[in-house]
């Protein structure tokens, strides 16, 4: 089966986790607090910290990090906050909060930030789906850890987007447009991103390497300031929880 196909599927996995959250949220909503969102989030964060530190910077990119792969993870962490600073201005900053403490915008308080918070959620994925991609290239096999780990990410951050989405009174038609099409999003440019990019394998880490840049930058932006706002107890501990269930599962 071709390579592309391959990353194409498991980005399909992965990004699914954003559905997931999504329809826990629509069936659970009104009894979900955001002490209880916070703390799947800080999860979804450690799980991320892991996937970082074992499987991108720790496990694919050359030890001391060379000039090259300096560059690229300051690279893909300032594209990404330019990004982010850009749509958030145009009403998708808070787009992974969930409403209690913090509120997403509607319609009426800022024209178009719909669109800008979908636009959010798909940049939010893309440093995802440029892991996934470069993982199967040149016939290496997609960790345990990188798939498990983006979609165990993935749950809290579709739970608490949807929770915000529904207080601010966007319909269900758009929040499951949204989050079914953004895991396809994700699987479409895996698979593309493995097609261009899988021969290059010489850049291969700098490419791994402006992708956790990036998903840096997305977990101190978009989940952080959601879980540990008026965070339940023990949050430190509960993130360092999921750190630890990711690198567990990244040893087997």
């Amino acid at each position: 089966m071709p390579e592309f196909i391959i990353a194409g599927f498991w980005g399909l996995v992965s990004g699914s986790g954003l559905l997931v959250g999504a329809i826990i949220a629509d069936a659970l909503f009104g009894r979900l607090t955001h002490r209880m969102i916070a703390a799947v989030t800080g999860f979804g964060g450690g799980v991320l910290i892991a996937v970082v530190a074992t499987e991108l910077i720790g496990g694919q990119v050359p030890p001391g990090l060379g000039p090259s792969a300096i560059s690229a993870l300051l690279a893909g962490a300032a594209i990404f906050s330019g990004s982010n600073w850009y749509l958030a201005r145009r009403g998708a900053k808070h787009r992974k909060r969930c409403g209690e403490c913090m509120e997403q915008p509607n319609e009426g308080q800022h024209q178009g930030s719909g669109a800008a918070i979908a636009l959010g959620s798909v940049l939010d994925g893309i440093p995802e789906a440029l892991v996934i991609g470069m993982s199967v290239a040149g016939g290496g096999k997609i960790g345990l850890a990188v798939v498990a780990g983006f979609f165990l990410a993935n749950v809290p951050q579709g739970l608490s987007s949807t929770s915000g989405m529904k207080l601010a009174g966007r319909s269900r038609r758009y929040i499951y447009a949204v989050w079914i099409g953004i895991p396809l999003l994700i699987s479409i440019a895996a698979g593309a991103g493995n097609f261009v990019l899988g021969s290059a394998e010489t850049v291969a880490p700098a490419i791994l390497a402006f992708a956790a840049g990036a998903v840096i930058a997305m977990l101190a932006e978009t989940m952080i300031p959601e879980a540990f706002e008026k965070a339940p107890p023990f949050i430190g501990l509960i993130t360092v929880m999921g750190f630890l269930a990711a690198y567990l599962i990244a040893q087997h």
